[in-house]
């Protein structure tokens, strides 16, 4: 008898995390003539846009999913709400012995609430079961609950009964919560598990020609901007406040901005073209006294993680970002007050400025004149953290098996 796993992604960051659980599933499978995981993958269509979903299948080689929800866009609370009600079936029809969820979207706090409050029928007059439910990047606190991730983040923790940390800091937030020691795995980061496996393959993107960065073979200075978050993005005010400042960077480097399409929206509804040049339509203006910042579609992973590995500096309010700069060296001015993140200011290239733009610019002119500061990779960043994790689970379900080998 094989161990379900029944995987569940949504949106961006879940794809780059799931591919790792996936190739080591592949990897344990591969070892016998039998196949010790079935593993079922479900995408709930939280991000539908084909940038932000089909091209990250294409490039992580993720299997199609088995099935798609096809939740689309809507508010937290009725996208929460229609996520839990198509998975239901699911769980109800595939009947896992294990539900994976991963990072902290709505899809993730769904799919686990969903998960423990689904009794599935066993097989062969077995005894009626609930769905075991592991937590993938468990125990991140940003200890900041207006942030919908946080409650996300919260929830999914409380209820699950495997819950893998991919930092010190994680395991102590859980500790002081409540949970059980022994349901605590440290196993380190899948994020990195598959930019390590992908490195490589990213350097032959041409990102960096496409976007006129290159003089022969030198790359010239740019930065990169992700910015999404509704603290962000949503107050006109503080929105404009912030896009002076990128400005003031563009005067020295361009500032490369692949545009989340939430936030491409607010800079249509709030009427602030202005302040941005469509790279791909008009083209840069880099001699042009009105310098902008130059707006570019949300990219393949490929070509977003050399745009990244190159850049000088990536200022963003993405906490996946700032564990990939950690991991290639490259400064991070992190657009929050807080991150749940906190291995990336203590080992990484990070620092945190929030929204005012007196500290953006003060941080990137720190930066510009005197580089970045030192790091080194946290502790199981190794690119193995997911075999760490589908060991966890196969143990669990076959302790013979764990027995014999201990012994």
């Amino acid at each position: 008898m094989a161990l379900k796993i029944l995987s569940v992604v949504g949106a961006r960051p879940n794809f780059i995390k799931i591919a790792a659980i996936c190739e080591a599933i592949k990897g344990i499978n591969s070892l016998g003539a039998a196949e010790q995981i079935h593993h079922v993958l479900v995408h709930t269509g939280q991000h539908y846009d084909s940038n932000m979903s089909d091209s990250f299948f294409n490039d992580l080689e993720l299997p199609k999913p088995d099935l798609c929800l096809g939740v689309g866009s809507a508010s937290h609370s009725i996208q929460t709400a229609r996520i839990m009600e198509r998975f239901e079936s699911v769980v109800q029809n595939e009947q896992p012995d294990v539900v994976l969820v991963v990072g902290d979207v709505n899809s993730t706090a769904a799919c686990a609430l969903v998960a423990k409050k689904t009794c599935c029928r066993g097989d062969q007059g077995s005894r009626d079961f609930i769905p075991k439910l592991a937590h993938v990047e468990a125990g991140l606190r940003s200890f900041d609950r207006t942030m919908p991730e946080e409650i996300n983040r919260i929830v999914t923790d409380s209820i699950s009964d495997f819950l893998f940390t991919t930092e010190e800091s994680a395991n102590q937030n859980l500790l002081h919560e409540g949970i059980p020691e022994n349901r605590i795995f440290f196993v380190g980061n899948v994020m990195i598990d598959t930019l390590l496996r992908h490195r490589s393959k990213a350097q032959e993107s041409t990102i960096l020609q496409d976007l006129q960065l290159t003089d022969g073979r030198e790359v010239k200075p740019y930065a990169i901007l992700t910015l999404h978050r509704p603290a962000n993005v949503d107050d006109k005010r503080v929105f404009c406040d912030m896009l002076e400042a990128f400005l003031d960077i563009s005067k020295r480097m361009p500032v490369i901005f692949p545009a989340h399409p939430r936030t491409l929206k607010r800079i249509q509804d709030e009427d602030l073209g202005d302040y941005f040049v469509d790279h791909f339509v008009q083209g840069p203006e880099p001699w042009d006294a009105r310098v902008r910042i130059r707006l570019v579609p949300p990219l393949g992973y490929f070509d977003f993680l050399h745009l990244i590995s190159e850049a000088r500096v990536v200022l963003t309010d993405s906490g996946g970002i700032q564990e990939e700069t950690t991991i290639l060296g490259v400064p991070c001015i992190t657009l929050r007050d807080r991150t749940e993140r906190p291995v990336t200011l203590e080992h990484g290239t990070n620092v945190l400025v929030g929204s005012n733009p007196e500290k953006i610019i003060t941080e990137f002119n720190r930066l510009y004149r005197s580089g970045q500061k030192s790091n080194r990779s946290p502790r199981y960043w190794d690119g193995n953290a997911a075999k760490r994790i589908i060991k966890v689970l196969v143990d669990d379900f076959f302790p013979e098996r764990s027995s014999v080998r201990a012994g």
